[in-house]
């Protein structure tokens, strides 16, 4: 901060470095908070259907986010595949992208695998009077 404020000159590169670093992060957070239940949702079906709606839309919700995060994941890794190849690094440093992309493709593969064991569960859960996954 001295650096930036007081002599007018950020340090070089730094942009880079965090640009990359804070995508990796997120990454990691969105996988914690939403096993965690860090998210704000509403729970209008849950209020209107109760549990006998939620199982069905639980089902469809968890198909759904799979699809996406595998998605995500492979694409990830197409990328992540290319690397300094295809011009993927960063402007200032030339960090090549290839390392962040792997991490990012960990993190949504975690994710996914986390879902599939959560629609596994709601699976043999599926007659039980409370949502396995509910939070309070």
């Amino acid at each position: 901060m001295i650096w930036r404020y007081v002599l007018n000159d950020p340090i070089f590169g730094i942009t880079d470095i965090s640009r990359m670093s804070l995508a990796v992060i997120v990454m990691g957070a969105l996988a914690y908070g939403g096993r965690r239940g860090g998210f704000v949702h509403v729970d209008i079906l849950a209020a209107v259907g109760g549990r006998r709606v939620t199982r069905y839309t639980d089902i469809g919700v968890r198909l759904v986010s799979i699809a996406i995060l595998a998605l995500a994941a492979w694409s990830l890794r197409e990328e992540a595949r290319c690397g300094f190849e295809c011009g993927e690094f960063t402007d200032n440093l030339e960090i090549v992208h290839t390392p962040f992309y792997w991490m990012l493709t960990i993190a949504m593969a975690t994710y996914t695998l986390m879902l599939v064991c959560e629609l596994a569960i709601g699976l043999m859960d599926f007659n039980a009077a409370r949502d396995p996954f509910e939070h309070d």
